[in-house]
């Protein structure tokens, strides 16, 4: 029989113990947080995790109990590949989890239990930014004392990212997982930028082309060569367009070309006549064009700015700059234009034909414009205005926010986002992007368009295939017949 004049677990003795223990733990320990784990999905039979999430994080002081480094099997090599195996070993307080921890999650739906800490949930252990899961919580060590137990020792391994969701909106903590699991790297539309163009016009010019034979059997983009001006550095230069998909008795192959039309680099000046018109190259035969010249031609058209963001041809409007718009007050005699004088007063010389233009566009950005029609009859070269891109690109990204598909609806986290090279990184989806989509972030507002999806740059730190195949490149060359043995 105890005896009895020693109680041996009364409440202030309990009492004092556990406040010599939070002290303790306060002076000595490390704030680490505590990350308890939602089970959003789990199988009925063996209560297999399907879906998790990681959205509140807790700081609460711990005893480390290793001084001389982390526990565990350190950096392995295996056969697949190489793993770090690092346990930690920590110390908690039982009534500071009790009274601090679980008033704030009981609330929250999805969290399996409250009460203690539970084997599955994270700890942010902040002195090697690292993530450890629980695999085990030891609550009788040390054994009853005074009938009580006082502290929690959690067993953690190093954690194994598997897809779930990481968001507590502290960014030391949400970054260590930015780069693991199944990653796609998409490329987006930047902010785009109107281009900008200027245009000279010119006396004795090529208006215009027309192919009055479109030939057959083309099978590339012949050369058009135009007869020399009278004039030096007046010479028209064009660039023919092609169709397919026409068959008759000529040519019964769809995959053939015909000449369409021939359109204006430049419409050259000093012709007192039309030039004359050939089609150098390409395979094909027949194909013939006249030339139509005229004064106050508009001859070329240069870009200042090529801008960006286009993913059709803009619209390219020519508008003539008269007097009473632009307020001109220089001699109207002296206006030039490649060695040709335009003297006509513009009041009295109206436009006899408008001129028209496209725009050629390369990489959502305008390398050139081609004249289809330089227009007669301007007097002062016009002004070029090219219709603003119609893609949009606006906003910052969010760490783990959700990004939507306008068309597909299929949706994915943000694991990182580059705002220069517009280069954005989701994992965890839920079905499939499309090529010229638009996205929008669920927090950011964000919206962008696809511009390209990166299936080749699959980023799963887990997996070594690209590792072997480059240290296996460095032994065995491929090359050869039989790279393990004689040819």
């Amino acid at each position: 029989m105890l005896n009895p004049f020693f109680q041996q677990g009364s409440k202030s003795e309990q009492g004092l113990i556990q406040d010599l223990i939070n002290e303790q733990l306060k002076i000595y320990g490390v704030e680490v947080y505590y990350l308890p784990r939602k089970y959003i999905t789990e199988k009925t039979i063996i209560s297999e995790v399907i879906e998790s999430k990681f959205e509140s994080a807790f700081p609460i002081e711990a005893y480390v109990d290793t001084y001389d480094g982390y526990n565990g099997l350190g950096t392995l090599m295996s056969k697949f590949g190489i793993q770090e195996m690092d346990d930690l070993t920590i110390t908690i307080s039982k009534e500071r989890f009790e009274n601090y921890i679980t008033p704030l999650i009981k609330n929250i739906s999805d969290i399996g239990l409250s009460t203690r800490p539970r084997e599955g949930d994270l700890i942010y252990f902040p002195l090697g930014d690292r993530l450890f899961e629980i695999k085990y919580v030891e609550h009788e060590k040390p054994f009853y004392q005074l009938q009580k137990n006082y502290v929690y020792q959690l067993s953690c391994e190093l954690f194994r990212y598997e897809d779930e969701i990481i968001d507590t909106d502290i960014v030391d903590i949400d970054d260590n997982i930015k780069s693991e699991g199944y990653i796609q790297t998409y490329k987006l539309v930047s902010i785009g930028k109107t281009a900008a163009a200027f245009s000279t016009i010119g006396n004795g010019s090529v208006s215009y082309i027309t192919v009055t034979n479109s030939g057959s059997k083309y099978t590339s983009l012949p050369d058009v060569t135009i007869s020399q001006s009278p004039l030096d550095g007046g010479t028209a230069i064009g660039i023919a367009t092609l169709i397919s998909g026409l068959v008759d008795y000529c040519d019964p192959i769809e995959s053939n070309y015909r000449i369409q039309g021939v359109e204006l680099e430049n419409g050259g000046y000093g012709y007192d006549s039309p030039p004359m018109i050939n089609f150098v190259g390409g395979d094909g035969t027949n194909a013939e064009a006249i030339a139509t010249i005229g004064d106050g031609v508009v001859n070329s058209i240069e870009l200042s700015d090529g801008g960006s963001g286009y993913d059709i041809p803009p619209t390219i409007s020519i508008i003539d700059t008269n007097i009473s718009n632009f307020n001109y007050t220089s001699d109207r005699s002296n206006i030039t234009s490649d060695n040709t004088n335009i003297t006509s007063d513009v009041d009295s010389v109206p436009i006899i034909r408008e001129a028209q233009a496209r725009a050629i566009v390369e990489n959502q950005t305008i390398t050139s414009i081609r004249i289809i029609d330089g227009g007669e009859g301007y007097v002062y070269p016009p002004i070029i205005q090219i219709s603003a891109p119609n893609l949009v690109g606006i906003g910052t990204f969010i760490l783990n926010e959700v990004v939507t598909g306008l068309e597909s609806n299929s949706t994915a986290r943000v694991s990182d986002w580059n705002a220069e090279t517009f280069e954005l990184k989701l994992k965890n989806f839920a079905g499939e992007f499309i090529v010229g989509e638009q996205i929008t972030g669920s927090e950011s507002q964000s919206v962008y368009k696809i511009l390209s999806i990166n299936t080749n740059n699959i980023d799963d730190s887990y997996a070594q295939n690209e590792d072997i195949q480059i240290e296996s490149s460095s032994i065995l060359d491929f090359t050869e017949n039989n790279p393990f043995g004689i040819p």
